[in-house]
């Protein structure tokens, strides 16, 4: 060990370090894991939950206004209220209601209730009268209204004999959503910890290697958690992001492992000394670890430049976890090998020398690909765009209660609602009015009416009275509907929307009540489907952003990579036909219902944008990872022997192996979400396990080789006045010789 000769690089010196101190170095890791975990432990209880608006937004202006000058909001509760005996107007149903209505009005996070009983509304009754709605304002953050709309389901569930009542509001629901998350995460992750246990276990054939691999990753978990509570007194971070954080981890975690000790194994196996081999594994993995955790943090970091602090914690947490799941493969998992080869060395437990590269079975695979790589390529390509061709049809709507699965108390509530009532009243857009000089009722009425005449509005409610198109519903000014939508200097209007308006997403809708002539000053548009419609929009308009954000600093790190500009180009190609195939399966699957029996959810002809371009931002950066691990073997073999056909086959040998493995255990755990009862994860689960296979097998057992052999010494190409300028890789070879 004393006849190395000295490091060069500091990575190479970082391993000198870390074999000399390797105890003292898991000893500080053990202590920094149990102080990060106390502090971790309580990471859930400071994180929020999350709506859907876009901060700065007139829905979102309109929504301030309606709090602090009437001291409500949206309708978040709903009470279904179903009379026994068929009719909604008899006294004694009429008695039980308005007893349950002054109930919840006591409660003092409730600012409003109002019903089909105390307003006469008849788009609050159902079509065949049997049932009717109480409505309600929870105030608060969603954190605070969703507590408390939890505490109030289980109460106001009940049956008097009288009448039945069932929960619903958008905030319940998303409770509900949050709770069965919760549980099916949960679950995800008692199965995922031992069965990806089991599965390393067969590929390493050491259990002490697999604990390890597994360790890192829940090192980087509980890391990142502690961070993430850290940065809670500056930025939000979205309860969700937890649920990011363990699958990335440990995903991560497990990637890095198995690059790293492959290769020190590899190194061992040829004879190398523990410290020779921790050199070299550092050298070489170690920077290719780097490089995969710079392009991956910068894929999740775009989210950042979203207006959304739902979306901006995906970014943070994202960052977090690459940073900890690099330390723990780039310091704790290095002292711990040298631990460990020590330890074999003295045992006599020799690593075998890794069989020759021609044996191997991706070996022969890609030397038949680049035999006829026209055939192999446009083959796969083909299959490819086939299952990348639904997106064509991609709906892009909003979310409601039927990312639920049915049976849900919530979910059911609102299937009984859709069957008996004409619309959703709960869901009315909120038309805030401002006026120096309040307008007359005449005035009033008349914009009241205007609006109802728009296409996909059934109702508008004013402090002059109820209209429908164009035609009073009631008969002038009503006491009850004055004391709730007349602030004097400020009114409010409720413009309840059609069922298909609603389901089409309201955009057209929001837009004509913007636009329409008003008599107030200033008039903002709020509502569910306005904060829907605003949110939908932003982030549809940041899209652009996102896209040139995540394919600039892929590209550069690349470069720095592979010092050629077409690799780079042919990567993001490949990367993007990959996220292609899984918005193609989101689109089949999830929109149109494919395999919707089996998988056990409810498509409604729609996807929402928000998760798709978070798995977006995640896929492309573990697609990028896997090509940073295959270039940096392909370009180690190619600076070694100069030969490019040679350093595709064996750089294809020497990395395919364990990225179809590291894509097997990824695909694994995230496959494992497809088994829950929230769409969400089904699609995150689904979607991301498919890509990841797809980018892993086709993509980098016959694409790459076959574009690889086509380019020839064109794929190394640069400017020449840009050839100096790469950094050069600094990859040794397996001897040591640069």
């Amino acid at each position: 060990m004393t006849d190395l000769p000295p490091a060069v690089s500091p990575l190479e010196r970082l391993a000198d370090v870390l074999h000399r101190r390797r105890r003292a170095v898991l000893v500080a890791a053990c202590a920094a894991l149990v102080a990060c975990g106390v502090v971790a432990a309580g990471a859930m209880s400071s994180f929020v939950l999350s709506r859907w608006e876009a901060p700065g937004t007139e829905s979102v202006a309109a929504q301030d206004v309606l709090r602090q000058e009437f001291g409500t909001g949206n309708a978040n509760l709903v009470l279904l209220v179903s009379a026994h005996g068929g009719d909604v107007d008899a006294p004694d149903v009429a008695r039980s209601a308005n007893a349950v209505a002054d109930e919840l009005a006591r409660e003092p996070a409730v600012a409003e209730v109002w019903s089909y009983w105390s307003t006469g509304d008849a788009t609050m009754r159902s079509e065949d009268g049997a049932s009717a709605l109480v409505l309600a304002h929870v105030a608060g953050d969603a954190t605070a209204a969703r507590a408390e709309i939890a505490r109030y389901i289980p109460d106001l569930t009940r049956d008097d004999g009288t009448v039945g009542v069932r929960v619903a509001g958008p905030e319940a629901a998303s409770t509900q959503i949050s709770a069965q998350a919760t549980q099916d995460l949960v679950r995800a992750e008692l199965i995922i910890v031992p069965l990806m246990l089991v599965l390393l276990t067969i590929l390493y054939r050491r259990v002490s290697a697999a604990l390890l691999t597994l360790g890192v990753g829940l090192f980087s978990v509980i890391l990142t958690l502690a961070v993430l509570r850290a940065l809670t007194p500056l930025v939000e971070i979205a309860t969700f992001a937890a649920n990011i954080v363990l699958v990335m981890g440990i995903g991560l975690g497990v990637d890095y492992c198995l690059f790293v000790i492959s290769r020190f194994r590899e190194a061992l196996g040829r004879g190398s000394g523990v410290r020779a081999a921790l050199r070299e594994t550092l050298g070489t993995a170690g920077r290719t670890v780097i490089l995969s955790g710079l392009t991956v943090a910068a894929s999740v970091a775009v989210l950042a430049a979203l207006p959304f602090p739902f979306l901006r914690s995906f970014a943070y947490a994202g960052v977090a976890t690459v940073a900890t799941a690099a330390l723990g493969a780039l310091v704790v998992l290095p002292a711990a090998l040298a631990v460990l080869g020590e330890r074999w060395v003295r045992r006599g437990v020799v690593t075998p020398a890794p069989r020759p590269v021609e044996r191997g079975g991706w070996y022969r695979l890609g030397r038949r690909v680049m035999r006829r790589p026209v055939v192999w390529g446009a083959a796969a390509l083909l299959v490819l765009l086939a299952a990348a061709s639904p997106v064509a049809g991609l709906r892009v709507g909003v979310p409601d209660d039927r990312v639920l699965a049915q049976g849900s108390s919530v979910r059911d509530t609102y299937d009984l609602m859709r069957e008996n009532f004409a619309t959703e009243p709960h869901d009315a857009l909120q038309v805030v009015g401002t006026a120096a000089n309040p307008p007359s009722d005449g005035d009033v009425a008349a914009y009241a009416i205007a609006l109802s005449r728009l296409p996909g509005v059934v109702q508008v409610g004013s402090s002059a009275g109820m209209f429908a198109g164009g035609e009073p519903v009631t008969g002038g000014r009503s006491e009850a509907l004055g004391a709730r939508l007349d602030g004097g200097a400020h009114q409010r209007l409720e413009v309840v929307l059609t069922r298909e308006a609603l389901e089409a997403g309201a955009d057209d809708v929001v837009a004509g009540v913007r636009a329409a002539a008003s008599p107030f000053d200033d008039v903002l548009v709020g509502g569910y489907p306005a904060q829907l419609a605003d949110f939908r929009a932003e982030l549809l308009d940041r899209l652009p952003l996102v896209g040139g954000l995540i394919l600039a600093m892929t590209l550069v790190v690349l470069l720095a990579l592979s010092r050629s500009v077409v690799v780079p180009l042919k990567a993001t190609v490949l990367n993007l036909l990959s996220i292609g195939v899984m918005f193609g399966v989101l689109t089949l699957v999830f929109q149109n219902g494919l395999l919707a029996g089996i998988i056990g959810f409810t498509p409604v002809g729609t996807l929402d944008p928000a998760f798709p371009i978070l798995m977006f931002c995640l896929v492309y950066g573990l697609s990028m990872d896997y090509e940073v691990f295959m270039v940096s073997r392909i370009r180690e073999e190619y600076e070694r022997t100069g030969d490019n056909r040679r350093a595709v086959l064996v750089g294809l040998q020497r990395s395919a192996p364990l990225i179809t493995a590291a894509a097997a255990v990824l695909a694994v755990s995230f496959g494992v979400y497809a088994t829950g009862s929230v769409m969400y994860l089904q699609m995150i689960g689904i979607g991301t396990a498919v890509a990841i296979l797809v980018d892993a097998t086709v993509i980098r057992g016959i694409l790459v080789p076959a574009f690889m052999r086509l380019a020839g010494d064109a794929n190394w190409w640069a400017p020449s006045w840009r050839r100096g300028r790469f950094p050069r890789p600094g990859i040794r070879s397996a001897g040591g010789r640069p």
